[in-house]
């Protein structure tokens, strides 16, 4: 079984992703702190950061299209709300393994648990927005 996609919603919710890392990244939010505690020159030239943008877009928009796979089968499987499915489907996600992640590696990497904490809360933020995007649009046919 190949799971029911609405490529519009994953399309959107690629997008969504850089208009959350925008607006978390900026010094008025969290940026300042974020690139004191990663060591991040944020005076370094605007054209370095073209690859990391277009590396970013990409892996956005698999994290999107496995996240609306994912919500379809947990939809089949467990029936109920597509909507809430997409929501836990993203928070189970993100725990078990975006969450988890980063926590080993941060911790083996000597990274601050500051640093942890706001790169994990930024991805769920991130995937909860796309987590709505495809939880009020889903597949045609499907709901």
């Amino acid at each position: 079984m190949i799971p029911e996609i609405n490529y519009w919603a994953v399309l959107l919710a690629t997008a969504s992703s850089m208009v959350v890392g925008s607006i978390w990244y900026t010094p008025k939010v969290f940026g300042t702190r974020w690139a004191k505690l990663a060591k991040v020159d944020m005076d370094r030239p605007g054209a370095t950061a073209v690859v990391p943008i277009i590396v970013t877009v990409l892996v956005s928009f698999v994290t999107a299209w496995v996240l609306a796979g994912a919500s379809a089968i947990a939809w089949h499987f467990y029936s109920g709300s597509w909507f809430w499915g997409a929501i836990v489907t993203a928070a189970t996600l993100w725990a078990g393994f975006t969450a988890a992640r980063f926590i080993t590696h941060d911790a083996f990497e000597g990274r601050p648990t500051s640093l942890t904490v706001l790169n994990i809360a930024h991805e769920l933020v991130t995937v909860l927005v796309m987590a709505i995007i495809i939880g009020v649009w889903p597949p045609a046919g499907t709901v």
